[in-house]
Parts: C-alpha cells; sequence; structure tokens
C-alpha cells in the first residue's frame, strides 16, 4: 500500500483496515494529566461562565427528553380519550419546549464564544509575548510562515478543544444519561436490547481514531509549510526576487505542489470520519430496526402500548447519537489537544538570552565599551539552544566547560578550544566567528571596524546589544558585564542602524515614534534635520503621515538608512552602532550623513562598520578583524606604518577614495 505525502491509496482487499490497524500502533492518541492541567490553566480564569454554560447544558439536556413524552401521552392519552384540554397542553408543551431549548442554545453559544475567544486572545497574546523574547538566532533558524501558523491555525485549534470538543462531550453525556433514565422507565427490555449494540460501536472507533489524530498533526505541520512559502514569497522582497530571477513558474509549482499535498490530507480526513461515520449510521439502523421489530411484536402481544413504542424510537435517535460521538470521545479529545502540544512547543522553547533574576538597569552611563577575550561560534549557539546535537571535544578532554571562565586579576579570560561538532554522521570543526577578541572603546570614542568579508565586523556589533551572548569571555559598558543588566535597560542605552534599515508599513511618524513614543512632534523634525531628511519628508505630498510601504520600499536606499538614522537620534542613547550605515548613500547623501554623524556621535561611543574612507579617518581607533580575530587596533597612521593588513586593505579598497579626502594625522 502506498503512503506517500499527503496521500494513502485505499482498496477493497482489506489494506483499508490494515493500514488503519498500523497507524493505531504507531501513533496512539496520548492524554496525560500534565498536559490536561496545562490546558485546565487557560480555562481557569472563565471557570464561573463554563460553569453556567454547563448548567444550560445540563437544562437543555433535560428539556431534550420531554418532547418523546409528549408524543406518547398525545397517541396513549388524548386521543383515544378525545381529551381536548389535553390535546391544547400537549400542543402548547410541543411550542414552548423547542422556544426554551433555542433560547438555552443561543446562550450557551454566547457563552461558549466567549469563553474560546477568550482563550485564543490569551494564547495568542502568551505566544506572541513569548517569541518576543526570542534571541535574534531563533529568528534567523525559523520561518515565519511556520510562527504564523502556530499563531492561527493552532491557536484556533486549541480554542475548539476548550469549546467544541469540551461541550460536545459534556452535551453528549447528560443527554445520554437522560435519555437511559427514561427509556429503562419506559421499558427495560428494549433499552438493554439498544445499549447491547454498543461493541459495534466501539470497535471502529479505535481502529479509526488514531488515524484521525495523527491526520491532524500531519495536516496542521503541511499548512505551516504552506503558510511559510507564502510569507516568504508573498513579501516585497520575495517577490522582487521572483521577478529579477523569472522564477514566477518555478514559485507556482512549488506551491501547487505544497497546496496539493492539503488537498490530499484533507480528503483523507474527510474520507476516513465518513467511513468511520458509515459505518456507526449502519449500526445505528440494525439497533434501530431490531428496537422496533421485538418493540412492534410486544405491542402485538399487549405488553405495552403504541405511544410508548413511537417514544422509544425517538429515545433511539438521542440514544444513538450521543452514543456514536462517546465512543469516539478520547479520541476526538485526543486530537483536538494536538493544538496545545504545538502551541506549547513553542511556549516551552526556552529564550537563549535570558535576563538575571538579580539583573539591575544600566544607568549612568559614560559609554566605555570592552571586549575581554570574546570567542563566539554560531554554530555552538545554535547548539545551545536545542538546535544541533550535543558538542564533543576532541583531544580537549582536560579543558573545563566552554562557558566557564578563568578569571584572573579580576579579569575574564578564556580560551576557544579546539572543538567539533556532529554535522549528521560526520564530526565537524567548530567555526569560530571570533575568537580571542579583546579591545578597549574608551567612552566618547570612535571606534572604525575595519577587515575582508567575514572577518567578523557584524558579530562584533550584534554582540554588543547582546542580540547574541558570546561563547567565552566577557563583554562590559562602564565595568558591568552585559549579562548582570537588565535588557531593556541595555537596549535604551545602544542605538544601531543595521546594513538593511527595517520600516514598518505604516507612516514616517509612527516609524519614527517607534523608537521613543512620547517624542513631541519639535523633537522629531530635530532628529530628522540632524539626519538631513526633514526637508524630503515636507516636501511630500502628506509629510510626516505619508506611509512608507512594506519594508520603506516607496523610499530610495538613501532616504531608508537617513530615516533609519533619524530615529536612532530621535532615542538618543550613549552608544551607536552604525552597521555599514552610509553604504547605500550616494556621494551627496553621504556628505549630509557625514555632517549630521559628526555631530551626533558627539559625547557618545560609536561603533561603525567603516567603508568609507572619511569615516576610518575620523576614527580614534580603528579595529582590524580578520577571520574572527583581532589583529590589528591604532591609527590610521599607525596602522599604515606597520604595512600589514590594514595597509593592503586601504591600498584595495580605500586609496581610490582618497581624492577630495583631507589626510589626517
Amino acid at each position: 500500500m502506498s503512503r506517500r505525502g499527503g496521500g494513502a491509496s485505499m482498496g477493497m482487499d482489506g489494506g483499508w483496515w490494515s493500514y488503519l490497524r498500523y497507524d493505531a500502533e504507531r501513533d496512539r492518541p496520548r492524554i496525560s494529566w500534565p498536559l490536561l492541567r496545562r490546558v485546565l490553566g487557560y480555562a481557569w480564569p472563565y471557570r464561573w461562565r463554563i460553569a453556567l454554560m454547563f448548567m444550560v447544558i445540563l437544562a437543555s439536556a433535560g428539556l431534550g427528553v420531554i418532547p418523546p413524552l409528549l408524543q406518547r401521552a398525545l397517541i396513549d392519552q388524548a386521543l383515544p380519550r378525545g381529551d381536548l384540554g389535553l390535546l391544547n397542553l400537549l400542543a402548547l408543551g410541543m411550542i414552548a419546549v423547542p422556544v426554551l431549548t433555542g433560547l438555552l442554545g443561543v446562550l450557551q453559544r454566547y457563552l461558549s464564544a466567549s469563553v474560546g475567544e477568550g482563550i485564543i486572545c490569551d494564547l495568542r497574546t502568551a505566544l506572541f509575548a513569548h517569541l518576543q523574547r526570542m534571541s535574534l538566532r531563533f529568528f534567523t533558524s525559523t520561518r515565519s510562515g511556520e510562527l504564523v501558523a502556530r499563531l492561527n491555525n493552532d491557536v484556533v485549534g486549541a480554542q475548539q478543544a476548550v469549546t467544541s470538543t469540551v461541550v460536545s462531550l459534556f452535551s453528549n453525556v447528560l443527554t445520554l444519561a437522560a435519555t437511559l433514565t427514561v427509556m429503562v422507565a419506559l421499558e427495560w427490555r428494549l433499552t438493554l436490547l439498544a445499549i447491547g449494540l454498543l461493541p459495534l460501536f466501539i470497535l471502529p472507533a479505535r481502529r479509526v481514531g488514531d488515524l484521525l489524530r495523527r491526520i491532524a498533526r500531519e495536516q496542521m505541520t503541511l499548512n505551516g509549510q504552506m503558510n511559510a512559502l507564502l510569507t516568504e514569497t508573498l513579501s516585497v522582497s520575495g517577490a522582487l526576487l521572483v521577478k529579477l530571477f523569472g522564477r514566477a513558474d518555478y514559485e507556482s509549482g512549488r506551491f501547487t505542489e505544497r497546496a496539493r499535498r492539503v488537498r490530499d490530507v484533507g480528503v483523507r480526513q474527510a474520507l476516513v470520519g465518513r467511513w468511520f461515520f458509515l459505518g456507526l449510521s449502519l449500526v445505528s439502523a440494525v439497533g434501530t430496526a431490531l428496537v422496533f421489530w421485538v418493540g412492534g411484536w410486544l405491542v402485538l402481544q399487549g405488553t405495552f402500548t403504541v405511544g410508548t413504542i413511537v417514544a422509544f424510537g425517538a429515545y433511539l435517535v438521542q440514544l444513538y447519537g450521543p452514543l456514536s460521538a462517546l465512543t469516539n470521545a478520547r479520541v476526538e479529545f485526543a486530537t483536538s489537544l494536538v493544538s496545545f502540544e504545538r502551541v506549547f512547543e513553542v511556549l516551552d522553547l526556552p529564550p537563549d538570552i535570558r535576563e538575571r533574576p538579580d539583573a539591575r538597569p544600566l544607568e549612568r552611563v559614560a559609554g566605555e565599551v570592552r571586549f575581554e577575550h570574546v570567542s563566539f561560534s554560531y554554530q555552538l549557539a545554535e547548539q545551545a539552544a536545542g538546535k544541533l546535537p550535543e558538542v564533543q571535544r576532541w583531544r580537549q578532554r582536560d579543558l573545563p566547560p566552554l562557558s566557564a571562565l578563568e578569571r584572573t586579576n579580576g579579569a575574564a579570560r578564556a580560551t576557544a578550544p579546539e572543538m567539533y561538532v556532529r554535522d549528521g554522521a560526520e564530526l565537524a570543526p567548530v567555526r569560530w566567528a571570533l575568537e580571542d577578541v579583546s579591545f578597549t572603546v574608551r567612552a566618547g570614542q570612535l571606534a572604525a571596524l575595519v577587515g575582508p568579508s567575514g572577518a567578523g565586523k557584524t558579530t562584533v556589533t550584534y554582540l554588543l546589544p547582546r542580540l547574541y551572548d558570546p561563547t567565552s569571555g566577557r563583554i562590559t559598558i562602564d565595568g558591568h558585564d552585559l549579562r548582570d543588566l537588565t535588557l531593556d535597560s541595555l537596549a535604551a542605552q545602544i542605538g544601531m542602524v543595521t546594513q538593511e534599515p527595517y520600516l514598518f508599513h505604516d507612516t514616517i511618524r509612527a516609524n519614527l515614534l517607534y523608537a521613543r513614543p512620547d517624542a513631541t512632534q519639535a523633537e522629531i523634525e530635530a532628529a530628522c534635520r540632524a539626519a538631513n531628511i526633514h526637508d524630503f519628508i515636507v516636501r511630500l505630498p502628506d509629510g510626516y503621515d505619508t506611509v512608507v510601504g512594506e519594508r520603506g520600499y516607496r523610499l530610495s536606499g538613501g532616504e531608508k538608512q537617513r530615516l533609519a538614522i533619524a530615529r536612532v537620534l530621535l532615542k538618543d542613547p550613549c552608544i551607536l552602532v552604525l552597521d555599514e550605515a552610509t553604504a547605500h548613500l550616494d556621494s551627496e547623501s553621504e556628505a549630509l550623513i557625514q555632517a549630521a554623524l559628526s555631530e551626533a556621535m558627539r559625547g557618545r561611543t560609536s561603533l561603525v562598520i567603516a567603508h568609507r574612507l572619511s569615516t576610518i579617518l575620523a576614527a580614534d581607533v580603528i579595529l582590524v578583524l580578520d577571520q574572527g580575530r583581532l589583529v590589528e587596533q591604532g591609527t590610521h597612521a599607525e596602522l599604515l606604518a606597520r604595512g600589514g593588513l590594514y595597509a593592503r586593505l586601504y591600498e584595495t579598497q580605500f586609496r581610490a577614495q582618497q581624492a577630495g579626502v583631507a589626510p589626517t594625522s
């Protein structure tokens, strides 16, 4: 039998049932008490509404057993006796019961919806808040479409588990109990005959239920993959890439394949459910026929009345419906809990950048930055977050754990030993983005980071605002280890302009206020003037209320860069980090930005990834990185005199910019 992709072949030779048996053995539903307790924790704030909802269900179940009794009284008493008054009362009762049941149903639906939507809101906010605490590494290794699927599809499934599934379970139990009570009171022999068919309900449910649960998880996974593709290709950057490379047909083919897999698993789920309920319907039909046959024989014998057998027929519908649902209740509940499991999988991911319980805020910042024997590996950062297998030391068995620091004379010192990480079946050496890097940038100084591509410059700028933690060594601001500080206070003191500035699909004003929500219009305009972007903004038709488009694509590269710098200036941090902040600017815009940055950097500590000679010449210290190591540091003149890597970079990259730049001593 083929089980490929989202589909499964189903023959008429018994393969279908062997398929069900195979899946039942390999993936039984698991309902654990810790999971239930955690689910109940989200329902606990709504306990009074849930209690009222169950009371309404109880009342509805009680009303549900009345109509067959009214029919029995009509046939056995009102009509044979010609009692018009009783006939009128029975008719009014047949109207009143459905009206009351309907009103109770509206109230039950309101309570169910309020509880369900409340749980959705709580789950989404908890999930979103947890994702906000995850490190940059998490987002670089996770598809955003999959996260959106967890926030949308899985949360809705979790809501259904609490409201629809639980409500259905409780309602069916009460209906079944009330119906059986009345049926036993009417005729216990027919009741035993009716419930004697229970094994025929249970056996199919055991075979089909486990398969339905596995299909539900597979369907959620496939939907997440489809959403991921949508998010990647329908964003502005993704759409631009597709058009530039002429890959529209290819992406359409990829989406078609994933959409078909979602379709196939949906068809499988529908067919499995339909075959299952077809079998239950046949069992119900057989049970009804048997009851009517035996009951009809008893009526002919004069054992009980025609009204009783008519009432019994109505009760059979109320018996087999809930009975069919309850035989698979455990499986349905376990299947619905898959959504909770998938949500909890994200909530249980530990943030790898944690704030210590005794962390203190960073206040009165002078701005001295110090790297002390810092080593960092992106591989080990992922492994620490549970993404890679356990790191194995090779030929270094006597070394202490990598996270341990050897304290010497009050300074942290650690080395980057030769280490290996398992890559599939092979052991590969750990790649170090930074290795034993030490330097100091005094308060108010401008430090230029220089080096070839892949030297570790961007990694330095990521470690300072604690987007990652060093694998070994430590980083301090004014002598405070970054890991001893609160994350919010650290973020408040560091302003960063990344290589590719990100703007929200909102107005210019809203994007600027993201840095400081309480800033006045005068402060906004002052920051924009300092970044030489104010005059451009006021010339726009809507001025500061102009919508910039997704990721700011309605603006040029230079305009986005200057707007990003204005946003950082509005934040007014003590430390500036500029990751190739002028890389997208033309000569005129660069001159404007350089003038603005010169004023903005005054009195601030600044780390700049420098690709412009003007920035390098203005630097108080130049840090030259190569293959993750700090190979040189000093001023422009000192480094040229050494004739090392910086001198070679100057000859190959910066000398062409020499024209028009006055040399500095």
